[in-house]
This record gives C-alpha cells, structure tokens and sequence, in this order.
C-alpha cells in the first residue's frame, strides 16, 4: 500500500510563480487590499484597471488558504435555496442576492478567458446528488425555484441520472449548466499573476498588524513595513488572524478535507461523472466528489483530517467510494488535505464599512470560488463609485457571531462521530 501524504493537490500540480518579498519599507497606494485570495485579487484587478495603485498584502502566500485548497466548484447561488435568500433578506435584497450570484459562474469563467489563466477549467455544469428520497424531494424544490427564476437547470431521474454520475446510488441529481470546475489554486495564482501585470504591487509573508486612521486616509502597518492608502480592502476571510480589525468576530470557523486517489484509467473510471461535472450529495454532512483532468478520484466531506490518522482517512474514503462506485476497485490513495471555511448562522456572507474608506467581507459558507469573484469587484466599484446599491447586499453592522469558538468545537464534534460511524459501516 502507497503512502497516504499530507499535501494539497493543487498545490502539488500547479506551477509555483516567482515569489514576491515581504513588506520591508514604506509605500504608499490608492488602496491597500488585505488578504491574497480571491476577493482580494479580484478586486485588485478591478481598481488596477480603473487606473488605481493597489498595494496588496499576505499573511503567507497567494492561494494557500481556502481559495486555493478548496474543492475547485464554480457553483451558482448561495448554500441555501433562492426563495429562503429572499425569505431571509426580504424580497429585493434577496431577489437581487440570487441573480448576482445566479450570474457569478459566469463571471469567474470570463476573468478566467480575459487574464488566460490555465486552471483547468471546464463550464459543463455540476450536479447536486440525492442520496435518498428526501434529498430528491429537495432537489426538485430547488430546481422550480431556479427554473422560476430562469436558470438553466434540469432534475435528472432514472438513466440519465446515472449515465452523468456514474452510479445507481444516487435517486436524482440537480444538473445546473451555470456551473463548472477549476484547479482553484491555479485560478487564485493566475489572478495573482494578473495583478502584477496590470502594475500592482504584492507583498507576501506580510500580516497585519495595526490598521490606523492617517489624516484622510489610513495606514497600514506590517513588522517590518507600512502602506499608507486612501481606501483598504479587507479580505481575509476564514484566515482572518490578529486584533487590528473585528472580523474575526463575524463568523466561526470550519473545516472541510479532501482526498485524492492516483490518476484511475478504464472503464470504469470512464463512467465516472464521464461528461465533466462535479458533484456533492444531500448529506446533512455532504460528500463532495470530482475528478481532475488526469483522472484522480477527489472526494471531501465537512471536517478535518489533518489531526487524524491515515488510515482514518483512507477508511472514510474507502466507503464513500465503495458505496458509490463499487466498481472500481480497490483504488490507491494518494494525498490529503484541509481547509478553512468562514460560516455564519444563516449561511449568508456579511459585508461591512466599518469606516469610511475601508470595506471588508465575510461568511462565503463555502461558496468562495463565484462569490468572491464577484465580491471582489463589487467593492472596488463601491470605492471607486460610493454606489451602495450596486452591491449585492447592502453593508450591515457589525453582527457578531456568539462563541465561535464553542461553535466550531461542536461542529467538528458532529462532524468527526459522523465519519467514524461510516468508516465503521454503522451509518453512511
């Protein structure tokens, strides 16, 4: 048996770029954008081409937090279906909510063909499986909602069904032709690559340490720099670190992991979701499954393994892909990995102007890929145009989330029991 490794495999098959310093000096910028993912990025590139000068600072370096370990789905909406957003916000916030982010897989494939950033991207759309009865139930709600709203999206049942997934285990499956796939750590470094080109300034192993008001403007101070800005972006996300600002306060952490089998050949592994899509399931704790152009089996879960051992995680593994793709074997798996996710209760994102000239957001509940990309232009057309409405929401005050940590404890608790009970076949 081959070593099960510790690595992210996007890291692993994505080029490293030419590696940026840290900030050692003064500068001074337009705007200061804080945090490298791909908000920050996407907002850098929008002010850059508006003739702004951006100056854009990493705790670590580009892509190595969620927006480069994630699943790599450009999916469409939020986590939760279009007509609980509209319940929840009210009719036009929420209305306009689900047709920004209804639009975002869009968005990111065009930021994709505008910069040519290879991130192995397909835009054959992806599916939402239903394990159960229920779950179909589900699907088929949320395929009225979106079809009402004009979304190209189809409820697959029966031999259709299983000719796109590649398994009879699954009673439906939602196919929204929006949506696509990435390698997301080649999506965010690409989009770093584009910041440097259009003349922006990236300073990486950089994190923050005060954030303080300067006359008109702000400055920004690392350990051994400062970046002085009219505007600041705060993008940080689940990697939010540090006391300077009050995001941290805004959501509670989570965690999802992945693991990659070796590149699969034959049929078999042909019939795997063989036309292109990703997929997650209905689980209350979900499965995600999708494959990457050389043919690797990715299958995550909410969680985190990083403190567990191998073969914890190839047994989860083992059963997932056993229960749905019995047919393939015993197959080899390669590496793993683990991620950050910024939750909020209602499973809806947050953006704040906690003072005038700084803009900063929170709470993507794992939908990072579409929604930051989009997030990232709408504020730095905010900073640029002082038009709140043409956010996709209006700025809130501050809404802290209460004992994140209790809830982050509780959450990966549930989460850990849930997959000791399918690695010991007691549930799935």
């Amino acid at each position: 048996m081959s070593e099960l490794r510790q690595q992210c495999l996007w890291e692993h098959i994505t080029a490293r770029p030419a590696q940026t310093a840290a900030l050692a000096s003064a500068v001074k910028a337009d705007v200061c954008v804080i945090g490298g993912g791909i908000t920050g990025l996407c907002a850098a590139i929008h002010l850059l081409e508006q003739g702004q000068r951006v100056v854009l600072l990493d705790a670590s370096e580009i892509g190595t937090g969620g927006s480069g370990r994630n699943v790599g789905l450009v999916n469409a909406g939020t986590w939760i279906a279009p007509d609980e957003v509209e319940q929840t916000l009210g009719s036009a916030v929420g209305s306009r909510l689900n047709k920004v982010l209804g639009e975002a897989p869009a968005e990111v494939f065009a930021m994709i063909n505008r910069h040519n950033i290879d991130c192995q991207a397909h835009n054959q759309g992806n599916l939402h499986m239903a394990h159960n009865a229920s779950g179909a139930a589900d699907l088929q709600s949320r395929c009225e909602q979106w079809q009402r709203r004009g979304a190209d999206v189809e409820l697959l049942t029966g031999a259709e069904c299983v000719d796109y997934c590649g398994t009879d285990r699954v009673e439906a499956a939602l196919l929204d032709r929006r949506a696509g796939t990435i390698n997301p750590m080649a999506y965010t470094r690409g989009l770093g690559a584009a910041v440097q080109r259009l003349g922006g300034q990236i300073f990486q192993h950089s994190p923050v340490q005060t954030l303080e008001k300067q006359g008109d403007g702000w400055l920004v101070k690392t350990a051994k720099g400062e970046v002085s800005a009219a505007k600041v972006v705060i993008s940080t996300g689940a990697y939010t670190e540090g006391d300077w600002s009050n995001l941290k306060q805004q959501f509670f952490r989570g965690y999802y992991y992945q693991i990659a089998s070796k590149p699969l050949h034959g049929a078999a592994a042909d019939a795997v979701l063989k036309h292109g899509q990703g997929s997650w399931d209905t689980r209350l704790v979900l499965s995600s499954i999708r494959r990457d152009d050389e043919g690797r089996l990715l299958l995550g879960s909410m969680g985190r393994v990083d403190n567990k051992p191998s073969w914890f995680v190839r047994s989860w593994a083992d059963r997932i892909q056993g229960h749905y793709f019995p047919k393939l074997g015993k197959i080899e798996w390669e590496m793993h990995w683990t991620g950050c996710i910024d939750f909020t209760p209602d499973h809806l994102m947050r953006l704040f102007e906690p003072a005038p000239g700084v803009v900063s957001v929170t709470g993507y509940n794992g939908r990072g890929n579409t929604t930051g990309t989009v997030v990232g232009r709408a504020l730095a057309e905010f900073l640029l145009k002082g038009d709140a409405e043409q956010l996709p929401l209006p700025f809130c005050q501050s809404q802290p989330v209460s004992a994140p940590g209790l809830r982050t404890g509780l959450y990966e608790t549930g989460f850990s029991l849930y997959h000791a009970g399918q690695c010991l076949r007691v549930v799935l």
